[in-house]
């Protein structure tokens, strides 16, 4: 039993720290994937950086758009951080379980991860796809999540899920170098470690935040070109085209969601918004790692509690019944 309880202790932190972290800085989110949405040539864009749309918000009078579709956001981070950490904890000592090894290698940690990824984004990629629609939306222009789903076929709702897949390699490598540089802090902790303490060892939280930013770092300039074509597929459809004539709907693709950035926009396309998406992604790990670490222990100990009045107190009432 303790094997799920762990489980469910790491996919309850984990989700606590995304709906937190998620909430602070959701304003950045919004003008980073607007200012990544955008798709025209060099001399007649309307962002020149995620600042410009920041700017956009406050003179149009609509600073509270920046918060549009932060329910559905929050919603969905909690929902995938959960799924996710419950999976990866799930694999991880699954693994552990039927190879007898004590640790985890660097190889069997990215196919758990990538295994916990994808299982996360099939159960949360609808609502994935509703808050980029919603970001992405003019200012003061943005539905709710029903609406937003129910204005194209169950399919699109699913838009960008090949893409989403493919991205799992980005928490896959985030959490193995997070999980490999964790491992070597605790060495020493987890040597003097009393046998009685059944309790998980926890980094400090300017630990957990420099480890946490270092390794989303490097997952997400890794990854960068196809998160890019992921916005361009999620993103709401524009009224207009450059010209102010009325766009018709299209059916957008992979293919292309790159053929468009290439032409428009060159190779340097693909990259457009990296330093946007390294400040909010790697801030966002950063805080979700460290608030996880933080409360790691108070779930673990509760779930214990909790454990102990279900499995315990039932079994004694039962026995004093029998007698």
């Amino acid at each position: 039993m303790a094997f799920d309880l762990e489980s469910l202790s790491e996919a309850t932190s984990g989700a606590i720290g995304a709906l937190v972290s998620t909430t602070i800085l959701y304003p950045l989110d919004t003008c980073k994937t607007k200012y990544q949405a955008e798709l025209r040539a060099r001399h007649r864009q309307k962002y020149r950086n995620i600042s410009d749309v920041f700017w956009e918000a406050i003179s149009s009078g609509q600073i509270l758009s920046l918060y549009q579709g932060l329910g559905t956001k929050n919603l969905q981070s909690f929902i995938s951080q959960f799924v996710y950490f419950y999976g990866y904890s799930f694999f991880k000592r699954l693994y552990l379980e039927k190879s007898g090894n004590k640790r985890i290698g660097a190889k069997a940690n990215l196919l758990v991860a990538a295994a916990a990824g994808a299982c996360t984004v099939i159960v949360t990629q609808p609502l994935d796809t509703a808050s980029s629609r919603m970001q992405t939306s003019a200012f003061g222009k943005s539905e709710g999540l029903w609406k937003t789903l129910s204005e194209g076929t169950w399919s699109e709702a699913f838009d960008g899920l090949g893409i989403s897949l493919l991205l799992t390699s980005n928490p896959s490598i985030q959490y193995t170098v997070f999980d490999q540089l964790k491992q070597r802090l605790l060495k020493q902790q987890l040597s003097k470690k009393s046998i009685t303490d059944s309790s998980p060892e926890a980094l400090s939280a300017f630990s957990a935040f420099v480890l946490g930013a270092v390794s989303k770092c490097m997952a997400t300039c890794i990854t960068y070109p196809a998160i890019r074509c992921k916005v361009m597929l999620q993103a709401a459809d524009s009224d207009e085209n450059g010209n102010g004539e009325v766009k018709p709907k299209t059916k957008k693709t992979i293919s292309g969601a790159m053929y468009a950035i290439w032409k428009r926009e060159g190779l340097l396309g693909f990259f457009k918004g990296l330093s946007a998406q390294n400040l909010k992604t790697v801030l966002s790990s950063a805080l979700l790692l460290m608030i996880k670490e933080k409360i790691a222990k108070t779930t673990w100990v509760l779930i214990l509690a909790l454990r102990r009045y279900l499995f315990i107190t039932p079994a004694r009432i039962k026995s004093v019944g029998l007698q």
